[in-house]
């Protein structure tokens, strides 16, 4: 009954976006039916309802917990859940150390959020002992970072496995680059079965979050003198001017961080989308959103319809939650999030 609930509720996030094109019907009717007969049939909704049923309580006390402490937790986790499951899944392949794994990837070393995994993951050995999944302790805890950041609460299956699998060479040829094109963007998401509305939806997480200066410094240039030279024309100059005092010379590679949301960065809410009609994306991949005519409308509905965003971003958090989970002998359940059992 479960199995059968999910697969209901997993066609109607697709059935209430505004507009539904054939090719991603198309795609996303063929990935639901090889969905159910594999990965689909570990996952249910309150999958630990017998054999932990203060799970998602657990992992949801631990976030809150670490987000009344450093506000800038929420956007550490949900950037950490989608750099593991754009690559291999989500399987909680990031959390494993060592090297030549995917967390030794340049791309990967400003990841944070690794603590509050690991804490919850603590927490439920204790009373859940090889029970509860890493890869679902990531799932649920970007959920709950969402949530304690104002945005809305999204019911999501669980009952994933971790995966044994961790290379840095796997990474980056499945994640998204700041640099990125519309059309790389598309490619990937594509590869992953998620839509362009999905690309559009999801890149809603920068509402949330920090980034470090060479993730967009290439959009604009100041010389010894101070001279300042717009690189990217669809950067706003005055919120560029701004950038250049936040990172100055010499701190492109630095530890220096700069709020993703100029005005809300904080706060999960539509004001993102309001940032890229005013040519005040931090990255380039963000810009484009607004500057393509396949995507610029939906920005702009976004833009001007809050409840419209979070409706949909439910959507397709679900669908990103679900990315290439593994199940029984492709996976197991860790009892130490860092290293393979």
């Amino acid at each position: 009954m479960e199995k059968l609930k999910l697969q209901i509720y997993l066609i109607q996030t697709l059935c209430l976006h505004k507009k539904i094109y054939k090719f991603s019907l198309l795609i996303f009717l063929c990935s639901l039916i090889f969905f159910s007969k594999t990965s689909c049939s570990t996952l249910s909704f309150n999958f630990y309802g017998l054999s932990c049923p203060s799970a998602e309580l657990m992992v949801k006390n631990t976030v809150r917990s670490a987000s009344s402490m450093d506000p800038t937790i929420p956007g550490k986790l949900l950037r950490l859940l989608f750099h593991d499951c754009f690559v291999e899944g989500c399987d909680a392949s990031i959390l494993l150390e060592g090297n030549g794994t995917e967390r030794s990837d340049p791309a990967n070393k400003s990841l944070g959020g690794f603590s509050v995994i690991e804490n919850a993951k603590r927490v439920l050995e204790i009373f859940c002992p090889f029970t509860v999944s890493c890869a679902d302790i990531v799932a649920l805890a970007a959920r709950d970072a969402v949530e304690f950041a104002g945005g809305p609460n999204v019911q999501i299956p669980t009952g994933r496995r971790d995966g044994r699998i961790s290379l840095t060479t796997n990474v980056r040829p499945n994640i998204v680059d700041t640099s990125f094109t519309m059309d790389q963007m598309i490619n990937i998401f594509t590869i992953k079965g998620l839509s362009l509305d999905d690309l559009v939806i999801l890149s809603g997480a920068h509402t949330i979050g920090s980034a470090h200066c060479n993730a967009f410094s290439g959009r604009f240039r100041v010389d010894t003198n101070g001279n300042f030279t717009l690189i990217d024309p669809s950067l706003d100059k005055a919120y560029a001017t701004e950038l250049t005092k936040q990172c100055p010379a010499g701190s492109a590679t630095s530890t220096i961080t700069v709020k993703n949301d100029p005005q809300t960065p904080q706060l999960f809410d539509n004001q993102y989308f309001k940032d890229l009609i005013e040519h005040k994306g931090l990255f380039q991949s963000d810009s484009v959103l607004f500057n393509d005519v396949r995507t610029k409308e939906r920005v702009m509905e976004f833009a001007n319809d809050q409840d419209g965003f979070f409706r949909s971003w439910s959507q397709s958090f679900v669908r990103l939650s679900v990315l290439g989970v593994k199940s029984g002998e492709d996976g197991e359940v860790r009892t130490s999030c860092s290293v393979i059992n």
